[in-house]
């Protein structure tokens, strides 16, 4: 089955831009990047859109679609009526470089101020041994393709461009709880770095993030929550406070 759809695509760069629309052919069994591709093939070749897999493991084709971040290779034609407009444009949190492409460096800096998975002084290279029971519960973070769609969600960067000096936002609240839950990760501050460094406490937990997720990660409850609960743990828990003062009161 073949028939003409109906898009509006943002075109534009960080200087401005517009929705412009275009009828171009779907056919049975697409996806909307089928679609982007065939544009740029029959009628506006100066499109700009990054793509690598088509198989929703790179996280390159990140996008709105009718005002909802997806994957635009995830994304199949079919949940559409054939009468609907379809609405394509770039990423909201995040600058525009051209047209569907945005600049998502911002991830890229928060990544860096992570501190790199530490291990005990004790063991050598080759001797880390650890049951699969202890790493099962951070291993679900790693299925992170990093597209970004959490990032582009959160409504404290996405309403808030003042906010993204002092947070990281939901794809490193993930790397942060999969170091601090990996049973030979040394570091101890995780959960002080978390609220200091990371703002974990302007999340405020609505999973919106977890929502989007293409790899279907439990955002929220299995890594935002338990990093609040352990920053609580260490910070504000009345007989860790007890006992802190106590110690320091022996030296």
């Amino acid at each position: 089955m073949t028939y003409d759809g109906h898009f509006r695509v943002w075109r534009g760069d960080d200087d401005g831009g517009e929705l412009v629309d275009y009828t171009v052919e779907v056919n049975e069994g697409e996806v909307v990047l089928d679609i982007i591709h065939r544009l740029q093939a029959t009628q506006t070749p100066d499109l700009a859109v990054r793509w690598n897999c088509k198989a929703g493991k790179c996280g390159s084709c990140s996008a709105e679609i009718n005002g909802h971040p997806r994957l635009m290779c995830m994304t199949r034609m079919s949940i559409f009526e054939e009468a609907d407009t379809i609405t394509v444009t770039p990423m909201r949190t995040f600058p525009v470089i051209r047209d569907l492409v945005t600049d998502v460096s911002y991830n890229y800096e928060k990544a860096r101020q992570i501190p790199a998975f530490e291990p005990p002084a004790d063991l050598e290279p080759g001797e880390y041994r650890m049951a699969q029971v202890d790493v099962g519960r951070s291993q679900e973070f790693r299925k992170c393709i990093e597209c970004f769609l959490c990032q582009d969600v959160c409504h404290v960067i996405r309403d808030h461009e003042d906010n993204k000096a002092a947070y990281a936002g939901p794809r490193f609240f993930i790397r942060a709880a999969e170091l601090a839950m990996h049973p030979l990760d040394a570091r101890n501050d995780r959960a002080t770095f978390a609220r200091d460094q990371q703002g974990v406490g302007l999340c405020n937990i609505t999973k919106c993030c977890t929502e989007v997720c293409p790899e279907n990660i439990t955002i929220t409850d299995n890594a935002i929550i338990p990093m609040k609960e352990r920053v609580v743990d260490r910070h504000y828990d009345p007989l860790v406070w007890l006992g802190n003062k106590i110690r320091r009161r022996e030296h």
